[in-house]
């Protein structure tokens, strides 16, 4: 796996582009997303892609899905994560019994993202479901 990071407008905005061209912007000015907030959207995105597939494997009529992700930081530098909350909002007539084991799978075993932040930070999880009407 590889990317290039390139500067774009000023030496504290990037873009970052995968092999197959597909791009994010970056920054530490505030003008893009900062890298610890990418890394915030990385575990969501890593777990929320699991989530889907898994609960499709379960049968279960998902019809959308959000996560909102909260992340603590130590004070002192390096300013690493110490804590992430992923908070699922689910909607579709789900089973909450396989909501929940898929959340479970993804956070402990199948998220690349979260299995390698958990050697420093505490990742906690919750979920809503909203039934479809």
């Amino acid at each position: 796996m590889k990317i290039q990071l390139k500067n774009a407008n000023s030496l504290e905005h990037y873009v970052a582009t995968n092999d197959a061209g597909h791009q994010i912007e970056l920054s530490g000015d505030g003008s893009a997303v900062g890298p610890m907030q990418a890394v915030l959207m990385a575990v969501a995105g890593c777990s929320t892609i699991d989530v889907v597939a898994i609960l499709k494997k379960m049968k279960q009529p998902l019809e959308s899905i959000e996560v909102d992700a909260d992340g603590g930081r130590r004070e002192e530098i390096p300013r690493t994560y110490t804590s992430i909350h992923l908070h699922y909002k689910l909607t579709g007539a789900l089973d909450e019994t396989k909501v929940a084991r898929a959340i479970e799978l993804s956070l402990g075993k199948y998220c690349s993202v979260s299995k390698m932040l958990e050697k420093s930070a505490e990742i906690t999880s919750s979920y809503e479901i909203n039934q479809s009407t």
